[in-house]
């Protein structure tokens, strides 16, 4: 039986210090610490780890994080919402997005042509330069080939990038490829919409697409899922561990709690019942905010990785 322990700083404490601290600690803690230990698990087990996230997380500091996991190699399948492929894009052409905060007068921000994302500001001329640099894309996509799946085409579009935070252009860098299925839900989509009635054969391939990240794992091989909040992106890629065995190692960090009955709540454990996660497989479910969450647990999982001389060199 394990006991409640006292919290103590220590000089030179690192992260994975502090969350050896957190099993004892209690609550939400404890949940960290696993979640942490199972990231270390999947990466010692050689499974394929699909990383979700929802496109706020690419609004928030988060994006170049998850641009330095897949330099990593700690995420072999990415998934994500069309905003995300929007902003990460916007911040590799030089955007920048402002801090505000929760409490802001919006109609006022409107009328300044400023959008809210909770407490992180986008102006307006932000996405019109976004729209000015699609048009190019889509020129240079349309040139190359008129029908595209759209793991393809993000994966081209990563490559036309030059920025080492980017997370599509990482991905094109180190053979991960991206699935973004709800792909119209967005400016992106809007864009896609324009250029088609201009061009009428180019085709983006959303069924297609589907049929590539089935066939990216298999039943054979252990898979590990990091679902970073929940919606499209989270269930695209359980939707795939379902259809090839379950997951062998899954994680959800969520601000959502069980008891809504949705994607973004919904547990683990819950995930067992529908076989998306293997009845003996290694989980844990965390609730809070994952830009906190998430680096804490993934941070002190590359410590330990890399303590033990398993974790890729991010220069290579």
């Amino acid at each position: 039986m394990s006991y409640i322990k006292d919290l103590r700083w220590e000089k030179g404490m690192q992260v994975k210090d502090l969350l050896n601290s957190y099993q004892n600690l209690g609550y939400q803690s404890i949940e960290l610490k696993k979640a942490s230990e199972v990231f270390v698990k999947m990466k010692k087990d050689n499974a394929k780890i699909f990383l979700t996230f929802t496109s706020n997380m690419v609004t928030s500091g988060l994006r170049g994080f998850f641009s330095q996991v897949i330099k990593l190699n700690m995420a072999n399948v990415m998934v994500t919402t069309v905003g995300g492929i929007e902003e990460d894009i916007m911040k590799a052409l030089g955007e920048k997005f402002s801090i505000g905060n929760f409490d802001s007068d919006d109609v006022d921000l409107n009328e300044k042509g400023i959008n809210r994302v909770g407490n992180i500001l986008i102006t307006n001329e932000s996405y019109m330069r976004f729209e000015n640099e699609m048009l190019k894309i889509l020129d240079r996509l349309y040139k190359k080939q008129k029908r595209w799946a759209i793991s393809d085409m993000l994966r081209e579009i990563g490559l036309m990038l030059e920025d080492e935070s980017s997370i599509l252009y990482q991905a094109a860098k180190n053979d991960v490829p991206i699935f973004c299925p709800a792909i119209t839900d967005g400016a992106f989509g809007f864009h896609l919409y324009l250029f088609q009635q201009k061009h009428k054969d180019f085709i983006v391939d959303v069924v297609e697409d589907f049929g590539n990240i089935l066939l990216v794992t298999s039943h054979d091989e252990k898979k590990g899922v990091i679902a970073l909040g929940g919606s499209i992106s989270k269930h695209h890629a359980i939707l795939c561990t379902l259809l090839n065995g379950g997951a062998n190692y899954a994680v959800y960090m969520t601000t959502a709690h069980k008891t809504s009955g949705s994607m973004s709540g919904a547990t683990t454990n819950e995930a067992k019942s529908w076989g998306k996660v293997q009845y003996e497989s290694d989980i844990a479910t965390v609730v809070g905010d994952v830009t906190i969450t998430f680096p804490l647990a993934m941070i002190g999982a590359l410590e330990k990785l890399n303590e033990e001389g398993l974790l890729k060199n991010e220069k290579s």
